[in-house]
C-alpha cells in the first residue's frame, strides 16, 4: 500500500529529514495565490530544526486553543508550534499569532504503517488562546455524518508543493477541488478499496491537487452560506500529486465530530 500512497507532509518525499531537504515552502498544485486572509482558520504547523522553524503541515483552528490537523503530521518526536493569521511565511505580515503546543492527541486507531486504514486526524491543544479578529477565525465544522454530493464545489488551501517534486513558495495558495463521491472514488478506475467511507476525495482532474506540505490542511466547502471544513488533507498517489483519476484524499471531518467533541471536553 505504501507504494501507492504519499502522505502530504513536507517531509513525505524526503528519504531523511535534514534541514537542507526541507529548505523552503511549497504549495497547492494548479492553484492560485489566496486573497490575503481569505481563509482565516488556516494555520501553519511548524517544527524546530534546531536553527529555525520550518513549515511541515497545515491545519485548522477549531477552538481558540485547539487545532485540527492530520495524525501523520505529528506522529513523530518533534518540537512543534502553530502560526495563525499568516499568509507569506517568509515575511512579517503583522497579523501572525504564534503558539506553542501543550498537548498532541492522535486518534487512537491511527496506524502509520497502514495509511489507507484511515483515522488520519489529530488535535493539538495550544498553550494559550488565539485572539479572534479579521485575520484569525475559528473553522466551522460540518454536521456529524454529513456527506457532500458528487462534484460539490470545494477548495483546498495550503503552502504545499506547486507541482510534484515541487517549487519553493511562501504564500498561501488555494485550488478548486470538487468532491468525488465515494462510489466513484472507490471504483477500480480511481482509488478502489484504498479509500474508506471515513474519507472524502476531491479533485482528480490531473491539473489541481494537494501536494506535500498541504497535509492536515482544510478542504473548504460552502454549505448554507458559510464555508465549512469538510476534510483534513491526507494523501495522494505516489505517481504524483496531480494524477488524473487519483483525487486528493482527505479525512472526512463529519465522521469524527463525536471524537473531536469528547477530546476537547476531556482535555
Amino acid at each position: 500500500m505504501m507504494l501507492r500512497l504519499v502522505l502530504l507532509t513536507a517531509l513525505a518525499l524526503c528519504g531523511c529529514c535534514s534541514e537542507q531537504d526541507l529548505d523552503g515552502l511549497q504549495r497547492v498544485v494548479g492553484g492560485t495565490e489566496a486573497r490575503l486572509h481569505a481563509w482565516p482558520s488556516q494555520i501553519s504547523l511548524q517544527y524546530n530544526t534546531g536553527t529555525s522553524w520550518q513549515h511541515i503541515c497545515g491545519g485548522s483552528l477549531i477552538q481558540r486553543n485547539w487545532v485540527m490537523t492530520a495524525a501523520h503530521c505529528v506522529d513523530r518526536n518533534m518540537n512543534f508550534r502553530v502560526v495563525a493569521g499568516d499568509h507569506n511565511l517568509y515575511a512579517n505580515d503583522g497579523s501572525e499569532q504564534v503558539f506553542s503546543v501543550s498537548k498532541i492527541i492522535i486518534h487512537p486507531f491511527w496506524n502509520s504503517n497502514n495509511i489507507a486504514g484511515g483515522y488520519d486526524i489529530a488535535l493539538l491543544r495550544l498553550s494559550s488562546y488565539a485572539t479572534l479578529n479579521s485575520y484569525v477565525q475559528l473553522a466551522v465544522l460540518p454536521q456529524e455524518g454529513s456527506i457532500l454530493t458528487n462534484n460539490y464545489p470545494c477548495y483546498i488551501s495550503g503552502w504545499g508543493y506547486t507541482r510534484t517534486n515541487g517549487q519553493v513558495s511562501s504564500v498561501l495558495m488555494q485550488a478548486y477541488l470538487p468532491v468525488v463521491d465515494h462510489q466513484i472514488c472507490s471504483s477500480t478506475a480511481y482509488w478502489g478499496s484504498t479509500v474508506k467511507t471515513t474519507m472524502v476525495c476531491a479533485g482528480g482532474d490531473g491539473i489541481r491537487s494537494g501536494c506535500q506540505g498541504d497535509s492536515g490542511g482544510p478542504l473548504h466547502c460552502m454549505v448554507n452560506g458559510q464555508y465549512q471544513v469538510h476534510g483534513v488533507a491526507s494523501f495522494v498517489s505516489s505517481l504524483g500529486c496531480n494524477v488524473r483519476n487519483k483525487p486528493t484524499v482527505f479525512t472526512r471531518v463529519s465522521a469524527y465530530n463525536s471524537w473531536i467533541t469528547s477530546v476537547i471536553a476531556q482535555n
